[in-house]
Order: structure tokens, then sequence, then C-alpha cells
């Protein structure tokens, strides 16, 4: 049985936290998340790893990979351009902004034929998280059938601004049934969370809701529908300059037509991330207690050759 992909979107510039988070270390000698993503799903027994990113990253990612984690990674790029749209769609006049996490999986059209994990380069999902989505994925060859890892919504906040995430509600089989993307969520000390509704006003969350994390299992027939929803999407938004192409909502949008199926898998793992600057010390500080006990050695490089 071959082993899953994982792709690891990276494109994003980083406009809240402030520049290029992707390298940004947060290890004891110059680790970045992404170090510790691959080095999880590595040991979780995922393959190839695609890297979604730009082509002035490619270099820097490539020698920083080659320090941290070794030669031994079975590695490929692909890269989101604001240009690749599908046919009959032209980039509209001012556009600066990437279109989202939907289109960055697609750029990884051409060079995926196997089952894959999807993950965001600065967001930390811990080793279980891994485990069961490397074990749903094996095999996992069904169009149309998907899975993704659920997380505690109170476990993926930030404390120094609002997130983005898809609120997942889950049916008694495990199965997803609806997941609605929130651009605004932050924690609140009444109900866990709160989220601002789109009449501007703060409305609550539970702290136990299933929130997306865009850690996702797919095959490659995600690729014709994420073509054909790019293309409803730029027939309705592509004149919006700052509107997103989301891949929870692409998911949505499946499961309620009838054309696919996403089952729900649950961690327990506690998420941080790189969203704004301030989260830095804090991931840094995760890390650290993580190899104090025994989670991570103090060398990532030696410990994968």
């Amino acid at each position: 049985m071959s082993k899953p992909s994982l792709l690891v979107l990276a494109a994003g510039i980083g406009s809240r936290y402030g520049g290029f988070k992707q390298i940004d270390p947060i290890g004891p000698d110059g680790e970045i998340i992404i170090d510790y993503s691959l080095f999880d799903a590595v040991r979780a027994g995922f393959g190839k790893i695609v890297i979604v990113t730009v082509p002035e990253l490619e270099e820097p990612i490539r020698k920083h990979f080659a320090r941290t984690l070794g030669t031994g990674l079975d590695l490929a790029f692909a890269f989101q351009s604001l240009g690749d749209l599908p046919a009959g769609h032209s980039l509209p006049a001012g556009r600066t902004k990437p279109w989202g996490t939907g289109q960055a999986i697609w750029a990884a059209r051409e060079v995926l034929r196997e089952p894959f994990g999807v993950i965001n380069a600065d967001d930390f999902y811990g080793a279980q998280s891994y485990r069961v989505l490397a074990e749903a994925l094996r095999g996992a060859s069904e169009p149309g059938a998907y899975c993704m890892v659920g997380f505690e919504l109170a476990k993926t906040l930030s404390e120094h601004g609002t997130v983005s995430r898809g609120i997942c509600q889950v049916d008694s089989g495990g199965n997803l049934v609806e997941v609605v993307e929130h651009t605004t969520i932050e924690p609140d000390a009444a109900h866990g969370a709160r989220t601002k509704g789109g009449n501007g006003e703060w409305q609550p969350l539970p702290a136990d809701s299933v929130a997306s994390m865009n850690l996702w299992g797919f095959n490659p027939s995600i690729f014709p529908h994420l073509e054909q929803q790019f293309a409803g999407f730029l027939a309705e938004h592509g004149g919006e300059l700052k509107a997103e192409f989301f891949i929870p909502t692409v998911v949505d949008t499946l499961l309620k037509n009838g054309e696919g199926s996403c089952r729900v898998l649950h961690t327990g793992e506690q998420w941080f991330g790189m969203t704004y600057k301030e989260d830095r010390e804090l991931a840094s500080a995760a890390v650290r207690r993580r190899i104090d006990a025994g989670e991570y050695p103090e060398s990532l490089r030696a410990a994968l050759q």
C-alpha cells in the first residue's frame, strides 16, 4: 500500500503577521513550524511532501530543510500564481491578494496522483493529528470520499487577535454535515468564543465547537470539483479584490450537492500558530516544553537520519 502524500500550503505572505511567517524560527536550532509538522508527518507514515508556495520562497525553504531535516525528504514544489485561473477567466486589474486555500490546493493538481493530506505551513497540529489522518488516508482512493481532522474551537484561538475558522456540524455517524467559515473569531470569557456576524454584532460560539483548521484528507478526485467551483467563484466574486476561495466552502458545497462525503476525525491536540507576530514567543515556548517532555528531539535532522 502506497503512502499518502502531504500538501503544505505556504504561499500566503502573512499580512496580519507582517512578513513571511512560514520561515520565522521557533525551535532551538532555527527550526520553523513546518519542520515539526513534517517530522510528525513522516513518523505518522506520510511519504511525498508537496510545498505550495511562491517562487521567491522555494530556494530558502529548500536550503532550510536541508539544514534542519536533512536531504532524505521526498520533496516537490507547486506554485500558487494569481494568474493561474480556470479557462475563460483572467486576472482582474488591481488584484494582488492570493485567491485563498481553494486555489492553493488546485495549484498542486499536476503533482498529486495519490491520496493526500493538506496542512497550513504556519499551523502546529500535533503528532496525534497526523497519525489519525495518515491512517484514514491509507488506501482512501474512492472518488468523493474525503476526511478532515476536527479540533475543539477553544484549542485553536489566538490571544493576540481574531482568527478565521470553519465551524463544523457533525452527524451521529461522524460525518461532516456543514462547515461555515467565520472570519472574525476571538476568545470570550462568558462563552468560550465569539464571532462577529454579518450585521457587525458579536455572537457566542461554544468552546467545544468542532473547528476546521485546514487539516484535510483528499484524493485526486477533488481537483475537478475545485476547478468547477473556482470558476463559479470567479464569475460571482472575481472583481472583488480581496475575496478568497476557501476550501471549507468547497467541501460544504460538495456535501450540499450530494457530490461527496467527509468523515470527521478527532484529535485532542492543542493547536498553535503564527497568525500574529506576538504568537511567535508563545509558539517557541510550546515547542520548548515538548522537547523537554521528550516529544521532540533537540535535533530533528539527527532523528530522521
